[in-house]
């Protein structure tokens, strides 16, 4: 399957390209410039590419991206992407004076094949150059509402360039102006679906056919749903470990019991709360808890592996993970990505196995964003229940409780995230969330119990809504359940005087607060 190449020049939005492309039919895969230029030196070539935007300016880029250009593909340049597009074919880019951030109104301008598309439309904006003179052969398409570039566009070369990010939800239409990119400009066939995501996933399993195999199985969506399709090739050949670290919550215990009794896999209950929380004392700083908790994971998964290994006399040669492109994308340093994005935060399921396991990984979903993963795990007959859970971290409430980790701060966010799960589940609110938790705050406040004076901690309730986890907005429930899930709260719950709830979105705030 040939598909197009999305090379990133450090946008934050670079991952959206693929879900977008993906959502309407088409297949993508993301690259450094670097490894583009190699694959088109070592004479591969793309059924089209696409430049995402970036932080830089041309005016201090002095790569040669002619090798791009030259290649005969079609192309789709979206805000720097575009800017590039403009500068190679002689076109004028102006250093801007001030930026356009945020929603636009642009204006289709030109008679195009665009489709279902309106004559004006809101989309989203974020770049301070602009392209002043469009290339010989460009024609403009879209007009921002002040007068800036929005769009050019040269139907004979094929390529296609945007000012403004469509593959944002932002954007209104923007699955449509990226339909007429892959159909009209680039006249390329779908090639995307839910059984060619179950055939991809399958045929990475497929290569370690006849291996032992050790799923890190969490019981989440990502991990049983890896699991599934392994075992589909495998069988008994895989073996699920299931790791208590101390930081789960009582649905979590619950969740392992019904799919010990209830799927063909066979999981292993492992228990390992003490050494995590004895490796956890006096961290206090969100990057350093979750590395321990990385670090500690793969220390009880080694044990485990020489324990099982010596008693059933096998050798292990794989480790199975849930792991996703977005754990990928948000855990890779701009030196190691080759990129310019920023790392926002560390993934525990992603690499950082000692070489002396000697085992390779086997991470069957890590092209796949959540959506997708859900949909496939319908494909393969598990219960929309299963499917459908809310997320849940893999440092679990190592990340949910802010400062150091004591016993008795867990037993308060486990307590307490029992009572919204009930209640979500009363008020038949459950999947009105995409994810809903709750936060130990390391402040206390004074509050009244009984007819006495208490001075107690903090919880927080937080609820959002998303796709993919990349961006994600509050949700809004009613006043009923928010009131009913806070009295449960202050009252059943020992230690706890206060509730608030969290309305941040996502950008700017993560979805998890550490």
């Amino acid at each position: 399957m040939s598909d197009t190449w999305i090379v990133d020049f450090g946008s934050q939005y670079t991952q959206l390209i693929t879900r977008k492309s993906r959502e309407i039919g088409f297949s993508s895969v993301i690259m450094t410039v670097e490894d583009c230029i190699e694959k088109i030196q070592n004479k591969e070539r793309p059924n089209a590419i696409i430049l995402s935007g970036g932080p830089n300016s041309i005016f201090e880029d002095k790569t040669d991206y002619s090798q791009i250009f030259e290649l005969g593909v079609p192309i789709l340049g979206i805000c720097y992407g575009m800017q590039l597009i403009a500068n190679h074919f002689g076109g004028v880019v102006e250093r801007g004076l001030q930026g356009e951030y945020g929603h636009a109104l642009i204006e289709n301008v030109a008679d195009s094949e665009l489709k279902n598309v309106p004559s004006k439309i809101n989309v989203w904006m974020s770049h301070f150059d602009h392209v002043h003179t469009p290339p010989k052969g460009f024609e403009v398409i879209f007009k921002s509402h002040n007068g800036i570039l929005a769009g050019i566009e040269d139907q004979s070369k094929k390529i296609l360039g945007l000012q403004f990010h469509p593959e944002v939800e932002h954007t209104d239409h923007g699955r449509d102006i990226l339909r007429h990119f892959f159909k009209d400009v680039a006249e390329l066939t779908e090639n995307w679906s839910n059984k060619v995501m179950l055939q991809e996933c399958t045929s990475e399993v497929e290569k370690v056919k006849g291996s032992k195999v050790l799923c890190a199985f969490s019981g989440g969506v990502d991990s049983l749903v890896a699991a599934t399709i392994a075992h589909r090739v495998l069988g008994d050949d895989l073996y699920c470990f299931f790791v208590d670290n101390g930081l789960l919550r009582p649905q979590d215990y619950h969740h392992i019991e019904v799919l010990q009794k209830e799927t063909p896999l066979n999981i292993e209950f492992v228990d390992a709360k003490e050494l995590f929380y004895k490796n956890l004392k006096g961290v206090s700083e969100p990057e350093q808890k979750r590395k321990i908790i990385g670090k500690t994971f793969i220390e009880v998964f080694e044990e485990k592996v020489h324990q099982f290994e010596n008693d059933k006399n096998i050798k292990f040669e794989y480790l199975l993970q849930g792991t996703l492109y977005p754990d990928v994308i948000e855990s890779l340093s701009p030196h190691q990505k080759g990129g310019k994005s920023a790392t926002i935060k560390s993934h525990h399921n992603v690499g950082g196995l000692p070489e002396r396991m000697q085992l390779q990984l086997l991470e069957p979903l890590k092209f796949l964003f959540k959506d997708e993963v859900r949909t496939l795990g319908e494909a393969v007959d598990l219960k929309y229940a299963w499917v459908h859970r809310h997320p849940f971290p893999g440092p679990g409430l190592g990340v949910r409780i802010l400062g150091e980790i004591f016993p008795e701060s867990v037993r308060k966010v486990q307590e307490s995230d029992q009572i919204l799960f009930e209640e979500l589940h009363n008020q038949n609110l459950y999947h009105a969330s995409w994810q809903a938790f709750t936060v130990l705050l390391p402040v206390k406040t004074v509050g009244v119990k009984g007819d006495g004076r208490a001075y107690e901690e903090v919880i927080c309730l937080r609820l959002v809504n998303s796709t993919d986890g990349m961006t994600a907005t509050w949700t809004d429930l009613p006043y009923e359940f928010l009131a009913k899930t806070s009295a449960r709260i202050t009252n059943e719950v020992a230690g706890i005087t206060r509730v608030v709830l969290d309305i941040t979105s996502k950008p700017p705030g993560t979805i998890e607060w550490e």
